[in-house]
């Protein structure tokens, strides 16, 4: 019996035995298949992930990485990587970093970028640097929408200089709403667009003044162009050289084609020429590209550009058949809205030799210049003071000349009296012709003027007439200008509604009623260049209200925009709490100082269309007619000029009949109430200033008015 318990124990050890070390073989060989799968796995990500240095070892569920790292950042990205592969709990990092003494931090560089969505930061900072306390500031300081963390970290020592860096950067967020602010230590670079060019000098005044110590500033803010009224080209070849005395362009490829032509016409250097906002037609670089051409072409001379008028001058010297052929060409070559006026100087000699003639041009603004000859003191004196009745300014260069023919002061004041029909142009006045050409807002002007030459000369007098319209110009359709266009708007706004969102730039209740009264007045003012400026009361800080003020006068132009209305010519500025118009003490107060308020930026409006083409009328004048005869009756035989298009600017097309006789008419002395001699000599009278005792006598019927 004590046997066979024996046996069945030392069994029962035997078994337990043999299972014990299948179990522990098994363990040993799952073990091992454990630690050999994650050495494979991390090996394989390491060396996807380029990290071949790595050597990778594993005790167990512990994987031991061992290797020299290249830099501390190549050691972070293999510990994370072997995360990747397996529970990074079970990574056991034995690597060391190569040089460690010679690292040099990344290039920290972050940006800032800004416009009406709001502003996004991207870059690359420093680990300490407050990411959280950035987007505080932001959003604290301004009225972005949105301000969006992109940025990224690296564990390293802050560099010198990117502390007062950064803390200027969020300055100039603050300031530039739209910008792109690049922040390194040290350096900060500022690209801007503003609305106006005072706009750009108040924003870089700004930057200079908040400009901490050792910090670079560089800087590239644009503006809008500005407008150039009237749009104006002056080219001059002489003894000095080719150069610009005066240049404007439209648009950069016109200039870059105005400027290459000067230099192909000898001017030196890179001349200087002016983007704007103005230019009379699309075609103007090919007006001024082909005017300068000539002047090259003649070797010398000046050529001017003022809208759509160009005048060519060529010294004495030039000649005339050159002068004839390069005329011909540039009047084929300029495109139909610009009209040419040629002169070729004479010779200057102390006999005053050759023809005898009298020039002027009157400006936008009536100032008069007038130059040539004139018979004598008295007639010079009385020439002066028909000018100086009729326009602002005067300035005179009148040279006495006894050899004039007979009737020359009536046929210059005669002249003058024409040009005085005219906002702007100018006036040529020889013994064979009188040539008036310019710009009116009477759609009548042509017959206007004919009839007081008419009226002044008699019969038989050729004259040409070259007169464009302008609408603008028109009294009779009661445009309002620029101040006008802003008043009224200012009252509509005064008047409205439209309220916004506390706190926001999102438009509160109906606009429709106000966008309709805008839309009326804007329909002739939308040529104007006008500023929708925003204003706040002055709850909050400076950044917040400066960009709410200025999305809600961005508001207001979309709306408007939305509404139909044309706003091509219109900016938006936020001014915040910098201009209040009332206490902000009250609530009352604070209520006016919310609002939009309209201002011209500039009294000329920007051209939406090229000006028309003249009205060029040819003739000689008519017989005197009694005073209640219509004024085209007054005008002679009249030849239009067929080689200028004709448009339809005074309604429908008139019949010659219509404009005055066609059939040539003779002169004879029995129709002539009084000659050019006679008429002259009239002016030479002495004047009687006529005492209260003593009737003023009445002219005789041959005598003109005084």
């Amino acid at each position: 019996m004590p046997r066979r318990r024996l046996a069945s124990s030392i069994a029962t050890l035997l078994v337990l035995s043999a299972a014990g070390g299948l179990c522990w073989l098994g363990a040993d060989t799952a073990a091992s298949y454990i630690e050999q799968r994650s050495r494979q796995d991390v090996q394989q990500a390491l060396q996807a992930s380029g990290q071949d240095w790595v050597r990778v070892a594993t005790d167990g569920l512990q994987v031991r990485l061992t290797g020299t790292a290249p830099t501390e950042v190549d050691r972070f990205r293999a510990t994370t990587q072997a995360g990747t592969a397996v529970d990074p709990s079970r990574v056991v990092d034995r690597m060391t970093v190569a040089s460690a003494e010679a690292m040099t931090p990344p290039d920290f560089k972050t940006e800032l970028l800004r416009n009406d969505q709001g502003i996004s930061l991207i870059g690359l900072v420093p680990a300490s640097t407050d990411r959280a306390g950035l987007v505080r500031t932001l959003r604290a300081e301004t009225a972005a929408p949105q301000v969006t963390d992109l940025l990224e970290t690296a564990d390293y020592a802050v560099p010198e200089g990117w502390d007062a860096a950064i803390r200027y950067g969020l300055q100039a967020a603050q300031m530039a709403t739209q910008a792109k602010i690049s922040v390194q230590p040290g350096r900060v670079t500022i690209s801007a667009i503003t609305d106006s060019p005072d706009e750009k000098g108040r924003l870089e005044s700004a930057l200079r003044e908040g400009l901490p110590a050792g910090v670079e500033l560089v800087t590239d803010i644009s503006a809008p162009r500005p407008v150039i009224a009237p749009f104006t080209l002056r080219f001059v070849i002489d003894e000095g050289g080719a150069r610009f005395e005066s240049c404007a362009a439209d648009t950069e490829e016109g200039r870059d084609r105005i400027v290459d032509a000067a230099v192909k016409a000898g001017a030196g250097g890179v001349p200087a020429c002016t983007l704007g906002l103005g230019a009379p037609s699309p075609d103007w670089a090919d007006a001024a590209a082909a005017a300068i051409g000539a002047v090259a072409d003649l070797g010398r001379g000046a050529v001017t550009l003022s809208d759509a008028d160009v005048a060519l001058v060529a010294p004495p010297g030039v000649a005339k058949a050159a002068f004839d052929r390069v005329v011909a060409g540039l009047r084929d070559a300029l495109p139909p809205v610009f009209s040419l006026q040629s002169e070729l100087e004479a010779a200057p000699d102390k006999a005053l030799q050759g023809p005898a003639e009298f020039t002027a041009t009157l400006s936008e603004t009536q100032a008069l210049a007038m130059q040539g000859r004139i018979s004598d003191d008295r007639m010079r004196e009385t020439v002066d003071s028909v000018a100086r009745a009729r326009f602002l300014t005067v300035q005179a260069d009148l040279a006495n000349d006894p050899s004039v023919p007979g009737g020359w002061t009536v046929r210059v004041i005669a002249a003058l009296e024409a040009l005085d029909t005219l906002q702007s142009g100018s006036l040529r006045v020889t013994p064979d012709l009188i040539r008036i050409a310019g710009t009116s807002g009477d759609p009548a002007a042509p017959e206007t003027a004919a009839a007081r030459l008419a009226e002044r000369l008699g019969p038989g007098v050729a004259y040409e007439l070259a007169i464009r319209y302008d609408r603008r110009l028109d009294g009779t359709l009661n445009l309002p200008d620029g101040p006008e266009c802003v008043r009224q708007l200012n009252i509509v706004m005064s008047e409205s509604e439209i309220g916004f969102e506390p706190s926001k730039a999102a438009i509160a209740g109906d606009p429709a009623p106000t966008l309709e009264r805008l839309a009326a007045i804007m329909a002739e003012c939308a040529d104007f260049r006008i500023e929708a400026g925003g204003h706040t009361d002055s709850q909050g800080s400076d950044g917040f209200n400066a960009d709410l003020s200025r999305g809600r006068a961005q508001a207001l132009v979309a709306a408007m925009t939305d509404a139909g209305i044309d706003t091509s010519s219109m900016t938006a500025r936020g001014y915040g709490e910098s201009q209040p118009i009332a206490s902000n003490e009250s609530e009352e107060g604070r209520e006016e100082n919310r609002r939009i308020e309209f201002r011209l930026l500039s009294d000329y409006p920007v051209r939406s269309a090229p000006l028309p083409a003249p009205v060029t009328l040819s003739g000689v004048t008519a017989k005197p007619a009694p005073p209640d005869t219509p004024a085209r009756d007054l005008i002679g035989p009249v030849q239009p000029d067929t080689a200028a298009p004709q448009p339809q600017m005074f309604g429908p097309a008139m019949p010659q009949a219509s404009i005055g006789p066609m059939a040539p008419a003779t002169v004879g002395a029995s129709e002539v109430f009084q000659t050019l001699d006679e008429r002259e000599e009239n002016l030479r009278l002495p004047v009687q200033t006529p005492t209260p005792d003593t009737p003023r006598p009445s002219p005789r019927p041959d005598e003109p008015a005084p």
